[in-house]
């Protein structure tokens, strides 16, 4: 059975709004309020939602690139949150990102063998020579990418290419754990099917860990083995990515499992329409944050927060009537 690699405890990242030129602090953006869930051992877990819902920020959190509000993260037993800087560049090894836009996340000065050997001679690992430059090109050939793309500059790939660099550099320090921030949506399709089969090749021949966020429902089942649903900045269901696919239990999980396109006009279905506005995670609702857009919310739901519960099987909702 895996081992947990990854678990994370009532994390919250709250960023300050401050107005006037004394910069007084007015309130808080909840960006990930109270969100709990662990990740084992070669194994996916896909955080899917609405833009805006946090799935960015809790990934950056969970790797320290935001300094967290509250809550604990632990990495193989070592306190992230708490770590001191000796510890912090041993663990920035062991777990790595992929970012969302892969026109903006690599420096344009830089040649793509001194974007993937940047990391290794910081840490140590190589020096400037021929066995770092083995060792990033057999890099670069896992990912797809030719030894003669070593002194070209990122403008001059395609983005399904850059994309490449990008999981390239997050691979060179044999990582355990990859935060994959929407690293497909800026791709067209076809490139989105290669870039996702060399994440699942890259686990298999490494067992590396992932956190996928996407909003793409879709790619997330095909990839994953858990999926978590954050609305709002908290997660309001995680279950095995059959289970919550199969029997949601959330009122936002099935309507956003409605709006899934089928690539056939003869199947009919029941879309779920959500009313109203997104609130704002500066000031969200009273209770459960979804009270507002649920068909199915009663006087509890404005007045009591939902505890996120285990229904069996490790199926997690946050729904005072999920049963």
């Amino acid at each position: 059975m895996s081992q947990v690699l990854l678990e994370v405890k009532n994390l919250k990242k709250y960023f300050p709004i401050v107005k006037g030129f004394i910069r007084r602090k007015v309130g808080d953006v909840k960006a990930v309020d109270d969100v709990s869930l662990y990740i084992k051992e070669g194994e996916t877990l896909g955080i899917v939602g609405e833009s805006g819902c946090g799935k960015s920020t809790l990934g950056r959190t969970i790797l320290r690139l935001y300094d967290a509000t509250e809550g604990e993260v632990k990495f193989k037993g070592v306190d992230v949150l708490n770590a001191h800087k000796d510890q912090m560049k041993e663990l920035r090894k062991e777990m790595q990102i992929v970012f969302q836009d892969p026109y903006s996340s690599l420096n344009p000065r830089m040649t793509v063998s001194q974007i993937i050997g940047e990391a290794l001679i910081e840490h140590g690992i190589y020096r400037k020579g021929k066995e770092l430059e083995d060792y990033v090109v057999d890099i670069m050939n896992k990912c797809g990418l030719a030894r003669y793309h070593m002194n070209r500059y990122p403008h001059e790939f395609s983005g399904g290419q850059r994309q490449r660099i990008g999981v390239a550099r997050a691979l060179a320090l044999n990582p355990s754990f990859i935060v994959a921030d929407e690293p497909v949506s800026a791709l067209d399709v076809s490139i989105q099917s290669q870039v996702i089969n060399l994440f699942t090749d890259l686990q298999r021949e490494y067992n590396i860990s992932y956190m996928f966020i996407s909003h793409d429902l879709g790619v997330v089942r095909y990839i994953s083995h858990r999926v978590g649903v954050m609305y709002l900045g908290s997660m309001v269901e995680l279950a095995d990515k059959n289970e919550l696919f199969d029997n949601p239990k959330h009122p936002y999980t099935q309507a956003l499992l409605s709006a899934i396109p089928i690539p056939d006009p003869t199947v009919k279905r029941d879309r779920i329409i959500l009313e109203g506005d997104i609130p704002s995670p500066a000031n969200p609702p009273s209770g459960c944050k979804f009270h507002t857009r649920c068909m199915y919310a009663e006087d509890i739901c404005r007045e009591k927060t939902p505890e996120f519960r285990d229904l069996g099987g490790e199926h997690f909702v946050a729904c005072h009537f999920a049963k």
